[in-house]
């Protein structure tokens, strides 16, 4: 079906930090990419990068072979194509991409719900934040069948660097929200050794100096910390409210597969209370703040 990008039809839902520039990458890759998003601006944005803004979501999804995804969570996702019969637009034996974060057991149930309307869907959420989503160097991890990653690969390749399927259909889901847990987690630690390393006496640059030249390196040391935290910038472009729905994600996750794991457990509550604080729409690298104020 994507042999022919120029007659291989893209609906892209939600054209914001992270969709608006890998929708763009679709339409330089050479697909006919129709979007829409709540806001007129974004949608103003995208007729102007070549795509074809919509007013309305049935509009974008009409005669669509790919059916993109970019939105908060999986209810919205349902919403946004099974609400106000908006799937009466969906074309028979179109392909659901659902990039989202979404729950897992959510996403298995839309899976379902549209198979009975002859429609299919893949879960790809992705990693990497804008940064990667404008340069086009994401990491996707995708679940559904073999067959049907396949046949979407050419539109997830123009969007990212690297392309994992996990399994069936919700395992991408899965994935992403442990992805994140580790992340949150490693957020938390490496602030907390900050602060706990400055009432000592150590200066805030060095201790991630040697964090990064050592065995404690991970991804808030090397890539936020400096940039984002020390410097007070805090625009790392994710928000505090995203990082703890994904977090409490895992651990319901965890809690329905009969799993006690405590740390997963008191790491999600953390990051619920920071997003209260905080407000949802605050960069996760203010968390900062949050933990400062505690120790």
């Amino acid at each position: 079906m994507t042999e022919n990008k120029k007659t291989t039809n893209v609906a892209f839902i939600g054209l914001g930090a992270m969709g608006q520039p890998m929708a763009r990458h679709l339409i330089a890759a050479g697909f006919r990419v129709s979007g829409f998003d709540l806001s007129p601006d974004a949608r103003s944005k995208f007729a102007t990068e070549g795509g074809q803004g919509c007013e309305e979501v049935s509009a974008a999804l009409w005669n669509a072979d790919f059916i993109i995804t970019m939105l908060p969570n999986g209810k919205i996702v349902r919403d946004a194509l099974l609400a106000n019969e908006n799937w009466r637009s969906l074309k028979q034996g179109a392909l659901v991409i659902d990039m989202s974060s979404s729950a897992p057991s959510d996403t298995r149930r839309l899976a379902q719900d549209l198979a009975a309307k002859g429609v299919r869907l893949i879960d790809a959420p992705v990693s990497g934040g804008t940064k990667r989503a404008v340069s086009g160097q994401l990491t996707i991890m995708v679940g559904g069948s073999e067959m049907d990653v396949e046949e979407a690969r050419p539109i997830l390749e123009s969007m990212a660097a690297k392309i994992f399927w996990t399994g069936a259909v919700a395992s991408g889901h899965a994935m992403k929200a442990i992805n994140n847990y580790v992340s949150g987690a490693g957020v938390v630690a490496t602030i907390e050794a900050v602060l706990l390393g400055q009432r000592f006496g150590l200066e805030a640059g060095t201790i991630v100096d040697i964090l990064n030249a050592s065995s404690g390196k991970n991804n808030a040391s090397d890539v936020k910390m400096k940039q984002f935290v020390l410097s007070e910038s805090f625009d790392s472009g994710f928000a505090t409210g995203l990082m703890a729905k994904d977090i409490r994600i895992a651990a319901d996750l965890a809690r329905h597969l009969d799993m006690e794991l405590g740390a997963l457990s008191a790491t999600a509550d953390l990051w619920e209370n920071a997003a209260k604080e905080l407000g949802q729409t605050s960069d996760h690298t203010m968390m900062m703040k949050f933990l400062s104020k505690s120790s």
